[in-house]
């Protein structure tokens, strides 16, 4: 069926109005009409082409809250007219050992899992369509049930990305009541791991460049916030946290992190420098018995838990909303970090 989209002809054109091509629903597919798409660093790197193997015309998008307009017959969890939510994946193989235990974003697979966008398509060398679009059509399983208010829903979106990112790290190193616990970069990713680590009961501190941010990390939950050029600041935590999340994409010293774990303490990265870290040092990290880890997203069991966990508490992001005809100057703006902290598309500009 035919839907109206945004789409990227081409890594050095503007995204334009365009018209797709959905599938018709199938036994197990559930069809959404879209209302609000959050807008990640991952949709600026694949429509201008930043990463290897883009193709276009490319619809980016993963970050979807919408309503079922219509379901398969054999869809047991969806009926028309629910709100719900489409993340990173819309597919994976669903039989290696991740995705039997939950895990699919580390699928096994031939092809690994199938990305809501930039993915690829049954039967077919075609790409996934994102959620730059009015409508997807998505595997049940694959569907999220969201629970939060209808005045929180645009804000509930990056939820489905930046939420899930950063609340995987912190479930699976067990952040909580007795844990401290740091979070490096206060953008998208950084000032949902403040909330959700502050909400899980951990001691949390914030890192971040900019003095002027600390009272912004503050607002957001943070007990504590260092300014990490700041030498004195940073001794002060030495040999002091459990866990420290790495929401930085640019380049940069780990030591810096891995002095300020304690013993068998773990410095998880879950953004993706375009050029390598400078290695770390090694002796600091025997003597500690300490980690370097990285995360990936979710499987969506976990992601289900947080939407839940943070509808349960009223946590949603911090969001600013566009218009889909701003998508491009949203991008120059992401650029200059210049968005507290997320964008979001209200799709009825469409």
């Amino acid at each position: 069926m035919q839907t109206k989209a945004y789409a990227a002809q081409s890594s050095s054109t503007p995204l334009a109005l365009t018209t797709i091509e959905r599938r018709e629903p199938g036994a197990k597919d559930v069809a959404i009409e879209i209302l609000y798409c959050g807008v990640c660093h991952s949709d600026l790197h694949t429509a201008r082409g930043e990463w290897a193997g883009v193709r276009f015309p490319s619809v980016p998008g993963h970050e979807i809250i919408g309503r079922v307009t219509s379901v398969g017959g054999d869809v047991s969890k969806f009926k028309a007219g629910d709100i719900v939510g489409v993340g990173c994946m819309v597919g994976s193989c669903r039989e290696c050992s991740s995705c039997n235990h939950d895990l699919e974003q580390y699928c096994r697979g031939p092809n690994g899992f199938q990305g809501t966008y930039n993915g690829w398509a049954h039967s077919s060398d075609e790409n996934t369509y994102g959620g730059y679009s009015a409508a997807i059509v998505v595997d049940e399983h694959f569907v999220l049930q969201i629970r939060h208010q209808e005045s929180d829903l645009a804000a509930a979106a990056p939820l489905l990305c930046a939420g899930i990112t950063t609340w995987s790290p912190l479930r699976h190193w067990n952040a909580g009541p007795g844990k401290k616990v740091g979070v490096v970069g206060i953008g998208g990713l950084g000032h949902m791991g403040v909330k959700l680590a502050r909400a899980l009961g951990a001691h949390v501190v914030a890192f971040t460049t900019s003095p002027d941010k600390r009272e912004a990390a503050l607002a957001l939950g943070a007990h504590e916030v260092v300014v990490s050029k700041n030498a004195q600041e940073m001794a002060a935590h030495t040999d002091s946290f459990d866990l420290i999340l790495d929401t930085v994409a640019a380049s940069h010293n780990l030591d810096a992190f891995t002095s300020l774990l304690k013993l068998d303490g773990t410095l998880t990265l879950v953004g993706v420098p375009e050029t390598p870290h400078p290695s770390p040092s090694v002796g600091g990290i025997i003597f500690g018995r300490k980690s370097i880890a990285g995360s990936l997203i979710g499987g969506i069991a976990e992601t289900q838990e947080m939407l839940d966990f943070c509808a349960e508490h009223g946590i949603v992001s911090d969001v600013e909303m566009i218009k889909m005809q701003d998508i491009d100057n949203a991008y120059d703006r992401m650029l200059k970090s210049d968005v507290k902290y997320r964008f979001v598309i209200d799709m009825a500009t469409l």
